[in-house]
């Protein structure tokens, strides 16, 4: 413990394990500690006695239930877009080498009480049953518009410079629908309020572009990949990319404190009495508690099942999501559900996950619109987290924290984080310019 090192990361959740792994090919020398005998946080993934243990104290899991040791439950579970920001991490890192994807079944969203595929192209446009037939031709001419798009191509913007108008000045070009325009901004967009509108449209555009390339990429009913077992493999896999780079993991590391020198500045962190020197700390909230603040919480239902959601075609992986304007909310509702078929339950179980930003103290009513559409549940459990942002800014005492995780069950949101911290604690902008075809999922080459 007496060596100095570049970073000291605490905890092995997901942003803290990516940023390691990052921090490593660029070629730092990196401690990752953890107080946890086990590895990913507030993100880690359970077994069924792990779950049950959690929420229900000493009672057993009912045996109906299946092998505990078959089910791998995330905490946090968010999907992966086919060509978003994580996967190209991923790649840029060479973890896809020890983790196997397979693409996910199902992307959907929920309009006026009904759960419908979100149509993510000109074809879908038309064929889809969530819009009428005038507004049908409207959306297909506006995502004609997208996918023609090329930043390069002055010919394909059609006058409009996406860098200075606004994204509501585009979608008005097209006179779009309020309900179009929802489902388009919170589900394919992946938008999680209406602030874009007055944003300029290029980053809205951007976004359509990336959920169509992403569905276009595996030919799956989704543009969404997740690891097989689930994301308790991408901490491993992480602990293994940074031994090759000569970091170093330890878990079931106590009370680990992270010391100041009198400026105020991190200089190393001190465990079973030992300190280790370094230069910057990375961490999650529940490290330096006192550079944090409270700024809201997350409430979430953790469902079993024995059967898909209805109304997503018989989807083993999908995600539903309930934009808050169908729910008079103020944040939307996610649906996620994984199955055997990733390998996280036993044969025929579903784990099903519904997510929002808690408006009110009493889960289980607020979520209630998202578990009713989950048809019959053989165990449901409830909770609140609160999500901490940090309160410092690294720079003066150079402790990096990361925010919490959001209600979302997609890793956009997540991986903004993640590369602003990267940029902060490096000083420099990730290069994520790498070859998409390093990662295959299900389906396609690897299986």
């Amino acid at each position: 413990m007496d060596e100095e090192y570049d970073v000291i990361v605490l905890g092995t959740g997901l942003k803290e394990c990516i940023l390691s792994g990052l921090l490593s090919v660029d070629g730092l020398k990196v401690l990752h500690m953890d107080r946890n005998d086990y590895y990913g946080g507030e993100s880690s993934s359970l077994t069924l006695n792990q779950l049950w243990k959690r929420f229900r104290g000493d009672e057993n899991p009912p045996e109906s239930l299946g092998s505990s040791k078959e089910y791998n439950v995330d905490m946090i579970p968010k999907f992966m877009m086919a060509n978003g920001i994580l996967v190209r991490a991923l790649i840029h890192t060479n973890v896809t080498k020890y983790l196997n994807f397979k693409a996910v079944d199902g992307s959907f969203v929920y309009n006026k009480g009904k759960i419908y595929k979100v149509p993510a192209t000109d074809v879908e446009a038309l064929k889809s049953t969530l819009m009428g037939l005038f507004e049908k031709r409207r959306a297909r001419k506006f995502f004609i518009y997208v996918q023609d798009y090329d930043e390069n191509d002055p010919k394909s913007h059609e006058g409009l410079d996406l860098n200075q108008i606004p994204a509501k000045e585009l979608i008005g070009k097209y006179g779009l629908e309020d309900d179009t325009i929802d489902f388009i901004s919170h589900a394919l967009a992946l938008y999680t309020d209406d602030n874009y509108l007055e944003q300029p449209a290029m980053d809205f555009v951007k976004r359509i572009k990336l959920y169509a390339e992403s569905l276009a990429r595996f030919e799956s009913g989704s543009p969404y990949i997740y690891p097989m077992y689930g994301l308790g493999e991408l901490p491993q896999a992480f602990a293994r990319l940074s031994a090759v780079y000569g970091g170093t993991y330890m878990l079931n590391k106590p009370e680990c404190k992270v010391e100041f020198d009198d400026g105020g500045k991190a200089v190393g962190v001190t465990s079973d009495g030992e300190t280790a020197k370094c230069k910057k700390v990375v961490c999650d909230p529940s490290y330096i508690p006192d550079k944090v603040k409270k700024v809201g919480k997350v409430a979430r239902a953790i469902c079993i099942m024995s059967h898909p959601i209805p109304d997503t075609n018989d989807s083993h992986s999908a995600q539903v999501i309930l934009p808050q304007k169908q729910l008079d909310r103020k944040s939307d509702m996610y649906l996620f559900c994984c199955s055997y078929s990733h390998n996280v339950a036993p044969n025929g179980k579903f784990i099903s996950f519904v997510t929002t930003e808690a408006e009110t103290d009493d889960p289980e009513s607020e979520l209630k619109p998202g578990v009713s559409l989950l048809g019959p549940i053989d165990e449901v459990f409830y909770e609140t987290y609160d999500r901490y942002v940090p309160t410092n800014d690294g720079e003066g005492d150079s402790c990096f924290i990361s925010t919490s995780y959001d209600a979302t069950t997609h890793f956009e949101t997540t991986m903004k984080d993640v590369l602003a911290m990267y940029t902060k604690i490096t000083g420099k902008e990730l290069d994520l310019t790498v070859d998409l075809s390093a990662a295959s999922a299900g389906g396609s080459a690897e299986e």
